[in-house]
């Protein structure tokens, strides 16, 4: 072995040692002689080993974050406040096992979710979760932390996911000598990941706890006993809670040691994690749009302070109900000064008895902005919150519907911001670089009110706009052009029906297929949607018997923008009615390529070969998967002929 190699290796077992098993062998002095040799080995042979130790310095600053799709999508986790919830979570996971089943129950960490991309043993990128679907390569960032390997003895592809996090005790010695100390450990740690310059990344000195993989190319699935002994073998840092539970009882003993313990350890939590073990029962449970039905997050309580209101504001959404902000007298709360917090209309006022100038019992769980639980003192300055008759932004008169204060006005201000701001949301159109302060300037400044005026801007309605350059104005320009062909019910979602959401939007694409078919859908057919209820059905309807939004379709649809409505096209392309999974990685498809590539041609895809699967489309080194599939006697195709039956979808 060369010395180069040999230093490498040596370098990297004491790294491990240190960083991931906090049992450091030798002291920095002897790692520092032997990195330096390390060093100039390298400046003389002109090369770098991917696994490097040299690799994990602060480069360059970066000019953007570049958006990378992941290969498989990263869920977050539903969530549970109360032993009832989790008792019902249970219950649910029990029906479906048929009784006993195992669970595991971990640390639920506050910092910044993160996932690490390997190819052939060695590692190739790291971004952040995003929407799940999509998140921002932050590559050179996570290359300053040394918890996890630069190679591995995996050689397929794969993704893991871990938190990043900033030790409490770290943080406090950052701040000790911070011109601008920072706030808490969330924010620090989320802070250091997502800044443009790695040297600031390093100099903050975040970790990586890592918990769960999230795709492997020829793995079967695996239960999260399994998952936790690979991320160990491999070289992971793995938080050294982790316990195996059979009942209730078990888990429900798991965390309340969480619960106890974590005041005393030196990292920010704010709860535990508690999923099925068993793959079997994780693919009975299934996922609902956002969440996996086998997986649960239990917070513990959120903690609360007292404050002073200081004033309310009254804030119009895109419904036009207004919303009342409580304005506070700055607090500390969780590591976090506080201004704000929601009362929810002018009847939950009254209940809470919440006066300005009153001192108030607020709470705060984890991200969310606190909540008021009600009034604990009132003083002799102390007076009534008016209840509004005219709107603040517009001055109309306004309505009552039941609990909710309403401005009728569709011109609204802030309405139209809020609404334009929806409908370019990742979930929805997928215009990136588009925000709410956007939206104020395009209404201010260039008279934007509806959807359909965004498609209408040119490069010189924007060049005279405060803060925008060529770039911005190209970058949104593209943005805008490339979000005229949305999935369906992404549209759906877009254009702020009241009561659809991502699932009801789903649901009513795979229904209707089109825009025109859910127009004339009728209130029976609505009904028949398992997540469209009464109040959402009647909500449809009345949209779709309004002037103005049916001018407004019509707007778009002439502006170009035509959704991906064909759906029932599919029915003669060569995927239709096939369940398809895909194995081991493919020569010219990206994993997320050929998935959207299959779904356009009719076919669905599932993550594991069941009963249920009819195709397996096997690229090379195809393991386990392939195997199941074999004795399993369901079809299977390589990639040449995959290329064959695209081929013959794109002809048809």
């Amino acid at each position: 072995m060369d010395r180069q190699r040999e230093l490498t290796d040596i370098l990297n077992k004491w790294a491990y040692e240190y960083y991931v098993l906090d049992n450091p062998s030798v002291s920095d002095k002897e790692y520092d002689a032997l990195y330096d040799e390390l060093k100039k080995l390298e400046e003389t042979s002109g090369e770098v080993y991917p696994d490097s130790p040299t690799r994990r310095v602060g480069g360059e600053p970066i000019k953007e974050f570049v958006r990378h799709e992941h290969i498989a999508r990263l869920y977050s986790l539903d969530k549970s406040v109360t032993d009832e919830e989790l008792s019902a979570f249970l219950t649910r996971v029990s029906k479906v096992a048929g009784g006993e089943t195992e669970y595991t129950v971990e640390y639920k960490f506050d910092g910044l979710t993160v996932c690490l991309t390997y190819e052939n043993g060695e590692f190739l990128r790291a971004t952040t979760r995003g929407n799940g679907v999509a998140g921002e390569d932050v590559t050179a960032q996570v290359l300053t932390i040394k918890s996890y390997p630069m190679r591995i003895s995996y050689k397929g592809t794969l993704e893991v996911r871990g938190e990043a996090v900033i030790r409490l005790s770290v943080l406090k010695k950052y701040n000790e000598r911070a011109s601008e100390p920072l706030k808490n450990a969330r924010n620090a740690a989320a802070g250091a990941i997502r800044n443009l310059d790695p040297k600031i990344t390093a100099e903050r000195k975040p970790n990586i706890y890592f918990y769960d993989i999230n795709y492997m190319s020829d793995g079967e699935e695996l239960s999260q006993t399994q998952a936790h002994d690979f991320l160990v073998k491999e070289g992971f840092k793995v938080f050294p809670y982790f316990r195996v539970c059979r009942t209730e009882d078990d888990v429900r003993a798991a965390v309340d040691e969480i619960e106890v313990e974590r005041k005393t350890i030196d990292v920010l939590t704010d709860g535990a994690v508690i999923k099925v073990n068993s793959p079997a029962v994780r693919e009975a449970m299934g996922y609902t749009d956002k969440f996996p039905r086998w997986a649960m997050a239990f917070k513990f309580e959120a903690e609360e302070v007292t404050t002073k209101v200081e004033d309310v504001v009254w804030q119009v959404g895109r419904t036009g109900k207004l919303t009342p902000l409580a304005l506070l007298e700055p607090v500390e709360l969780g590591g976090a000064t506080i201004r704000k917090a929601t009362l929810n209309n002018y009847g939950d006022i009254l209940r809470k008895n919440v006066k300005i100038g009153s001192r108030v019992l607020i709470r705060r769980s984890n991200e969310v902005i606190p909540e008021i639980l009600g009034a604990t003192e009132h003083s002799a300055d102390s007076r009534e919150i008016e209840k509004p008759t005219v709107c603040p932004a517009c001055g109309t008169p306004l309505t009552e519907t039941g609990a909710h204060i309403f401005c009728p006005n569709r011109s609204c201000r802030p309405r139209i911001a809020a609404k334009l701001d929806h409908f370019a949301g990742k979930n929805a159109m997928d215009i990136d670089g588009f925000s709410e302060s956007t939206a104020y300037l395009l209404i201010d400044k260039k008279g934007v009110r509806n959807f359909s005026d965004l498609y209408r801007l040119t490069s010189s309605d924007l060049k005279d706009l405060e803060g925008f350059g060529k770039k911005k104005i190209s970058n949104l320009l593209g943005a805008i052009e490339k979000s005229k062909t949305p999935a369906f019910d992404a549209f759906i979602y877009a254009v702020g029906i009241d009561g659809v959401g991502r699932v009801a939007a789903k649901d009513l694409s795979k229904r209707f297929k089109t825009t025109e078919n859910l127009k004339n859908a009728t209130e029976e057919e609505l009904l028949s949607l398992e997540n469209i209820g009464e109040v959402t059905a009647k909500s449809i309807l009345g949209y779709f018997s309004d002037e103005e939004n049916l001018k407004e379709l019509d707007a778009l649809a002439a502006a170009g923008v035509k959704p991906k409505e064909a759906e029932s096209a599919t029915t003669g392309g060569p995927f239709f009615g096939e369940s398809v999974v895909l194995t081991g990685p493919l020569s010219n498809y990206k994993r997320s390529e050929a998935q959207k590539l299959i779904e356009s041609l009719g076919g669905t895809c599932q993550s594991a070969v069941t009963s249920k699967t009819t195709l397996v489309v096997a690229g090379a080194d195809a393991g386990s998967k392939l195997e199941k599939a074999q004795k399993l006697g369901i079809r299977v195709i390589d990639e040449a002929e995959f290329a064959s039956l695209l081929g013959k979808g794109e002809k048809s």
